[in-house]
């Protein structure tokens, strides 16, 4: 007779036990980190994992920059609300995050079998509600990267979101979504892990 499966075996997620707990279960927002560096190689491996990732007719309008001198950091923590600032102050790396609204410019290298694929989005307010949306996706897709690196972010919304913009893309033509410290979580890095709704709160069938 051969022995019971285990409850892991019996899953009904492919996903390793190990991976869940990585990406997922043991994952948390880090408010503090250690100095070790994160360099480049380790932020272009993360691209490359999820820049496969999908958005609405791959539009992919997530433009990042990292922040690395002292003098961007600087201009950057100003423009952070309450703790925020001193968390981006400390962060081994610190990337905006921001949705290019005139993402359609590149749609034909995109999906190249379609037809003028810019038209869809020639109206300007349309198009934002899509490069905003898509962006949000990609922002969770990066922070899923960050974690598979072994990394842990801290993604926050709470800055001069206008000011960010400007300060960081001067274009005109982006808009600042999120600021996420990145690196290796520091001591105390973890708040009491807040409550989740439930399957029953969430899903219905009809």
């Amino acid at each position: 007779m051969s022995a019971p499966e285990s409850s892991e075996a019996l899953s009904p997620l492919t996903l390793a036990p190990e991976a869940q707990r990585q990406l997922f279960l043991e994952a948390r927002t880090a408010n503090t980190f250690t100095d070790e560096p994160v360099t480049d190689e380790q932020v272009r491996a993360i691209h490359e994992l999820v820049k496969y990732a999908p958005t609405s007719m791959n539009q992919q309008p997530l433009r990042v920059v990292l922040v690395r001198s002292e003098e961007a950091r600087a201009r950057l923590v100003s423009l952070m609300t309450g703790r925020n600032q001193e968390k981006t102050a400390k962060a081994p790396l610190v990337a905006v995050l921001a949705a290019d609204l005139d993402f359609h410019e590149e749609l034909p290298r995109l999906v190249p079998f379609m037809e003028n694929p810019q038209a869809i989005f020639a109206d300007p307010e349309v198009r934002e509600g899509s490069a905003r949306f898509n962006t949000a996706l990609q922002v969770g897709y990066f922070i899923l990267g960050v974690r598979a690196a072994g990394l842990a972010a801290g993604p926050m919304i709470g800055f001069d979101h206008a000011a960010v913009s400007k300060e960081f893309f001067e274009d005109g033509r982006h808009a600042a979504v999120c600021v996420v410290n990145i690196g290796k979580p520091g001591p105390d890095a973890w708040m009491g892990r807040l409550p989740r709704l439930e399957y029953e709160e969430v899903f219905r069938t009809v």
